[in-house]
């Protein structure tokens, strides 16, 4: 035990040697190394290293934050208004404003939700536009989605909003097709041209070349004495489109190199982390389905994805088909890029919707509208048997070749409820590259936010989770929090060289539009089927003895909504007693006014309803006093 003792003694006061020993070379080193950086401090060439680190650091900074760099020269400002598209998906509109003039940013339209009955599309209200109307120098159009120039026809219905209309040659070729639909001149196309200046107003514009979802998407910078203001529309940063043409992202870092004031960019998929896919990538699951098809393959996609239809034509000639495309939309807006050159596809390839039964069902594709599920579009019509030519056969291969924009989701599950019932094959989300997105993931954004470098930051064009998320993606770039602003429609945001801040709001909202007959329906039509459809109504027609103060027989009650039909001889004596006792407590000078007898029935009647049924319906008497 001793022995074990001494030999531990021993083994720490050998350790304790080597530890005084290491402490005293380490108090050596840091002494020669003192010495060493000492000496080399005296030294040229490590003086000018660290000059030329500290210079670097100052080209680093500058290259990355040019706008930190640049001491405010001008008290300009610039106003941006977003009228539609924030806090929605779609609906996009915006005004951009100096003092003495203004451009309006697209003019979209976006889909109602299911309480807005008989409503088939919504478009901004323009009061704001009237309001600054002899400041407007024009509109700009950034894309032909419906999204960004499906409103502009109910705009040109106000002959004192007409406006030069600024685009590429798609979007109003798509435009134009929408003003021969409404009977609308074309005076005010101005055809632009990419990578070149326009001075509109107080604006110097530049249109540059973006991928998306459709052809000839543009981004803009907006020059002002302000500064320059990035605008990026909706994009994707796809490398390998399908008309091999990308993103001209040298304009983008160019403008960045120079400093620019504000970026303005899509949120749309802000969530979404990593890339999105290339719209190249559906070309090959389109293979793979059309080599397996043994029946007639019907296609389904936005009539304005041209590249989309484009390339399920091209499988189609591949293997052997025919190709009738079915749908207004989609037959003009395909025309349209083929009469303006931006796809070439041979003509002799088409048939008419008529001509498909005459072929056999392996040799014939459809490209049809319908992929949103739209209860007048061909596809739904295919499915419902209420077609004129197709009907859907267990043999088709049916492949719905888009994603349900929110609040959609119900009317595409409803169109796929009776696909599936006819015994087809549907091939939808289950396939992953049967869709791909137009718009730019968190990588895709981060690289837009790298190469403009802005001093101030607006997302813009989703809900307000989706620009929120944007906004922090747009803090890990290094944009300061007090540099960004989440905006909402109606806000107006003031810029300057200094500052970005809040100075005012104006009145904006929705108007609701019949697409079955292209024209305005109003707020109270609106507001009257959502009662009716909430809450039911109930008509009461009774004649009054004005002698006696009692009813002239029975009288007649009619009610849709409230009570089962097999209730409804029990719920007429129940309006009865209640017409009974309100003509008991009448007094003499009610009875002579009708209006007074109609009004104190209608609050009778309801107050006897909601106590009932929970339900405060519309209620119609005509009481005719005799």
């Amino acid at each position: 035990m001793a022995q074990e003792t001494k030999k531990r003694q021993n083994s720490n006061q050998t350790n304790n040697k080597n530890q005084n020993r290491q402490n005293g070379n380490k108090k050596k080193g840091a002494s020669v190394n003192r010495q060493r950086s000492a000496a080399q401090k005296n030294e040229t060439w490590y003086k000018d290293l660290k000059k030329t680190i500290e210079s670097n650091k100052k080209i680093q900074a500058k290259r990355v934050y040019p706008m930190n760099f640049k001491a405010p020269n001008s008290n300009d400002r610039v106003k941006i208004t977003p009228l539609g598209g924030l806090g929605e998906i779609g609906g996009n509109m915006m005004v951009m404003e100096t003092n003495t003039s203004a451009i309006v940013i697209d003019v979209g339209m976006s889909f109602p939700d299911d309480e807005m009955h008989g409503v088939d599309i919504l478009v901004p209200d323009f009061s704001y536009l009237r309001s600054i109307k002899n400041k407007i120098a024009g509109i700009i159009i950034t894309h032909a989605h419906e999204d960004h120039i499906g409103a502009l026809p109910y705009l040109f219905k106000n002959q004192d909003l007409q406006f030069p209309i600024y685009a590429t040659p798609l979007p109003l070729g798509m435009i134009a097709n929408k003003f021969d639909e409404h009977k609308i001149s074309k005076k005010f196309f101005r055809p632009v041209e990419k990578r070149k200046v326009y001075k509109i107003g107080d604006f110097e514009i530049e249109w540059m070349h973006i991928t998306h979802s459709i052809i000839d998407a543009s981004s803009l910078a907006i020059t002002t004495k302000a500064g320059t203001i990035i605008h990026t529309g909706d994009f994707k940063i796809d490398h390998t489109p399908i008309d091999g043409l990308p993103a001209d992202l040298h304009r983008f870092a160019y403008y960045g190199d120079r400093g620019v004031l504000c970026l303005l960019s899509d949120s749309t998929n802000s969530y979404k982390p990593g890339f999105t896919r290339s719209e190249s990538s559906v070309g090959p699951t389109f293979d793979a389905i059309f080599s397996k098809a043994k029946g007639r393959v019907i296609m389904s996609t936005f009539s304005s994805n041209i590249h989309r239809v484009y390339q399920a034509i091209s499988h189609g000639i591949k293997y052997g088909r025919k190709v009738a495309v079915i749908g207004r939309s989609m037959e003009k807006n395909l025309n349209t890029a083929m009469e303006l050159g931006y796809i070439d596809i041979d003509s002799s390839i088409f048939i008419d919707a008529h001509e498909v039964n005459r072929y056999n069902d392996k040799d014939i594709l459809i490209v049809t509208t319908g992929s949103q599920g739209e209860a007048m579009s061909a596809l739904f019509r295919m499915a419902t048997n209420e077609h004129r030519h197709i009907k859907i056969k267990p043999t088709d291969q049916i492949i719905i070749s888009a994603k349900a924009i929110p609040g959609n989701e119900a009317s595409v599950s409803k169109v796929l409820n009776y696909l599936y019932k006819s015994g087809a094959d549907v091939a939808y989300q289950d396939f992953s590259e049967i869709h791909v997105s137009g718009h730019a993931a968190q990588e895709e954004q981060k690289l837009m936010l790298r190469l403009v470098k802005p001093k101030f930051f607006l997302p813009v064009h989703g809900e307000y989770n989706h620009i929120h998320r944007h906004a922090e993606t747009a803090q890990k770039c290094g944009i300061p929090p007090k540099n960004i602003y989440l905006m909402s429609d109606g806000e107006q945001i003031e810029l300057t060289q200094r500052y970005m801040k809040k100075a005012g709001s104006v009145k904006t909202g929705k108007v609701y539009i019949d697409n079955q007959i292209n024209k305005q329906i109003e707020n109270d039509v609106v507001i009257d089927r959502q009662k009716l459809a909430e809450a039911g109504i109930i008509s009461v027609i009774a004649q009054i003895d004005k002698s006696t103060n009692k009813l002239i027989g029975k009288p007649k009650v009619l009610s849709y909504g409230i009570v089962a039909d097999k209730e409804m001889q029990r719920f007429q004596k129940e309006v009865e007693d209640i017409l009974d006792q309100l003509l008991i407590n009448a007094k003499g000078e009610m009875l002579g006014n009708q209006k007074a007898v109609e009004n104190a029935l209608r609050q009778a009647v309801r107050k006897h309803v909601f106590r009932k049924y929970k339900k405060y319906p519309t209620v119609v008497p005509t009481i005719f006093v005799l």
